[in-house]
């Protein structure tokens, strides 16, 4: 320890004066979470913005080959639309047909009978009149129902 002497005003006095005992505190950095998030998140922003511009430039390069494909279909087609000229036929060598070799078709008579279970009643009666002349007599015809009918009623 040292021994200091300090004046005043005329009276010296002696004092002590201690040596620091501790050094100055050096400040160590802090990792606070909220620092860490922010570069996690910063690094996703990176990851996510790469694999957009990705998805990007696999859409414009299939497009890109999309239109290569339909351009060369179009070539194609033009060229097989191109109009090309046909041979002349040969006239020199006329045309005979020959007789077929298949058999003539048979002609048959056609049905004008309606079978029984796809008459109407009133159409059976009068199909009925048709068949005989024994039948005749004790089935009135169409026509002479329907004056029977206006008879009755008073119409006529």
């Amino acid at each position: 320890m040292e021994e200091l002497l300090v004046e005043t005003e005329g009276a010296q006095q002696m004092c002590l004066i201690k040596p620091p005992v501790k050094k100055n505190t050096i400040p160590i950095d802090l990792k606070l979470h909220n620092d860490i998030r922010a570069v996690e998140r910063a690094r996703f922003a990176h990851q996510v913005a790469e694999k957009r511009r990705l998805i990007k430039q696999y859409k414009m390069e299939r497009e890109r080959q999309q239109k290569l494909e339909e351009q060369e279909e179009i070539k194609r087609l033009r060229k097989e639309l191109i109009p090309k000229a046909q041979l002349m036929p040969y006239f020199d060598r006329p045309f005979v047909p020959r007789r077929s070799e298949k058999q003539p078709t048979v002609p048959r008579e056609p049905k004008f009978c309606i079978p029984r279970h796809k008459t109407i009643r009133c159409c059976r009666m009068s199909c009925n009149d048709m068949s005989g002349p024994s039948q005749l007599q004790h089935l009135p015809s169409s026509v002479e129902k329907t004056e029977a009918l206006y008879k009755n009623r008073g119409l006529q």
